[in-house]
Parts: C-alpha cells; sequence; structure tokens
C-alpha cells in the first residue's frame, strides 16, 4: 500500500506548478461546496475569532482558508520532486538569529503554529542552519500514510521526534547542540497540566512542555511567523523572544507565544487552520 501511494505521489509531483494549483483549484471545489469538509466546525471558530465581522466577510475568509488548504497539498506533494533552488526561491527567510546562536554554541527551540506552509518552512530550514534539525510530530494512525509524511519531511535530513514518546526521543541529545522545531498551538489531550489563556476570544489550553523544556536547560526560544506572499510564494519571520528562558516565570513564555500567534492570525487569518477542533475542552477556572 504505501508504495502504491509513494508511487501515485511521485507521479504528481513531477507535474508543473500551473498544472498542480489547477487541481488544487479542483479539490477547492470538491472540499468547500461538495464534500463540505467540517465547514460547520470552520464558520463556528471564525465567528468566534472575528464576532465584529458579518457572515458574508467570514465567508470571504474560509473560502480562502480553504483554497490554501488545497493548495498545501499538492504543496506537500510537490516537494518529493522540488529541488532546493526551486524551494529557497518560493520559501524566504532570514535565519541569521539561528546562525548566531549557532556560533555562541547553544541551541534553541522554534515555536511557531498551524500557518501555511509549514511542510515547506521545515525543508527551508534545514537547508539553511547548521544545527542537527529536529522536528516533533504526532505519529498519524495510518502507517503507509505516517511512512509518505516521514519521506516527505526527511528528505533533506530532518530528524523526526515522534510527540508521543518526546522524553526517550530526546535523551540522545542531552548534551548537545541541536535545533528543535514545536508547533506549540496543538490541542492538548490533557487540559488539566496546561496553562490557560485568552486566545482568539475564547480560554484555550496550550502544553506547558515547549516552555519547560527550554527552562530546563535555558534554551533560547525562536519564534516564527509564516506569511503567504502569494500562490506558490511564502516569507517567514523569526524573533529571538527568549534568549534566557530560566529568568522567566512560568508561563510567561507560553502566554508570549499565544499573544505573537493570535496577532499573526488576525493580520493574515486564511493561513491558519481553521478546521482543527482546536476548543474541545472548557475552562474551569485554573488558568496557570
Amino acid at each position: 500500500m504505501y508504495y502504491l501511494l509513494l508511487a501515485f505521489c511521485y507521479s504528481l509531483s513531477i507535474l508543473p506548478f500551473p498544472v498542480l494549483y489547477f487541481i488544487s483549484d479542483l479539490l477547492y471545489v470538491l472540499v468547500y461546496y461538495v464534500i463540505g469538509y467540517r465547514r460547520k466546525v470552520v464558520m463556528e471558530n471564525l465567528a468566534q475569532a472575528f464576532p465584529d465581522k458579518s457572515k458574508e466577510e467570514l465567508t470571504v475568509i474560509a473560502k480562502k482558508y480553504y483554497h490554501n488548504l488545497t493548495d498545501m497539498m499538492v504543496e506537500t506533494i510537490k516537494l518529493l520532486t522540488m529541488s532546493k533552488a526551486q524551494l529557497q526561491k518560493r520559501f524566504q527567510c532570514d535565519l541569521t538569529v539561528l546562525h548566531e546562536l549557532y556560533a555562541q554554541g547553544k541551541s534553541c527551540q522554534l515555536h511557531l503554529g498551524h500557518n501555511f506552509n509549514w511542510e515547506w518552512a521545515n525543508l527551508f530550514c534545514m537547508q539553511g542552519v547548521q544545527f542537527p534539525f529536529l522536528v516533533v510530530y504526532m505519529p498519524l494512525t495510518s502507517k503507509p500514510a505516517d511512512r509518505m509524511f516521514r519521506h516527505f519531511r526527511e528528505k533533506f535530513g530532518t530528524i523526526l521526534i515522534p510527540a508521543n514518546d518526546m522524553g526517550n526521543s530526546m535523551r540522545a541529545w542531552a548534551n548537545k547542540q541541536y535545533l528543535i522545531a514545536l508547533v506549540a498551538d496543538q490541542n492538548p489531550g490533557n487540559p488539566r497540566s496546561c496553562y490557560w489563556y485568552p486566545f482568539l476570544n475564547k480560554m484555550t489550553p496550550f502544553y506547558k512542555g515547549p516552555e519547560m523544556g527550554a527552562k530546563r536547560s535555558n534554551i533560547p526560544v525562536v519564534f516564527v511567523d509564516i506569511r503567504k506572499v502569494k500562490r506558490g510564494y511564502y516569507h517567514a519571520s523569526l524573533k529571538l523572544a527568549f534568549e534566557n528562558p530560566q529568568q522567566e516565570a512560568d508561563g510567561v513564555i507560553t502566554e508570549a507565544f499565544v499573544n505573537y500567534l493570535e496577532k499573526n492570525i488576525y493580520e493574515q487569518p486564511e493561513v491558519w487552520v481553521w478546521s482543527h477542533r482546536r476548543w474541545k475542552h472548557e475552562y474551569k477556572g485554573n488558568s496557570k
């Protein structure tokens, strides 16, 4: 099954970008209009985040979001045959802050949200830094699909760290210099052991793990903002948010990231994943 899936994706990946975006246009019609994939969830999330916008305005954002979603599908497949030169032309980011941290002998945490296109960001960063590049990911239930996504993400040497076995996997890096990317807006399975903050007009749980890991080893934290410039072109910005995390009170790093992410979402809402069931848990009054 895996090899059939791989062969199918490779056959699509060799197609030029205009053809892939034509396929994305067809997928958009299918996903949004025919299947209506999680349209209710998306509209409810948007209404919560933008209470002052009309239904028509929210629908415009939703349609842009679904089009970006199908674009990311074909863009991810394109990674199978996409050259480094092609990627560097279409994805831009100044990595100076990471080079400086590496030269100082420090490790680094990258905190980012579910903004398109994080798959391209993963491989762009891998190409441009001297660090061993670790990415925390959640293994998929489907073994063929999980193996496929590992193939995409490991193409240029990214080291994948399974989120459900992160403690054991990170032991090998205890005394080594590394760069680790953490998608820090995941919906936690156990909200009782999380920080809670106002996020998009609702109290929302966030994992303590990224902050705790940074403080434990005093690893500098860099926030990442990914913007879509135009179709097929992205720009990421890096912000050195905390150079000495151990100096911060509990919750400060997480709260700063929540505020940073929220601001970026409001500025370009169509690039964040609104179809996630992000608010499964209700706030019980234990914000920190």
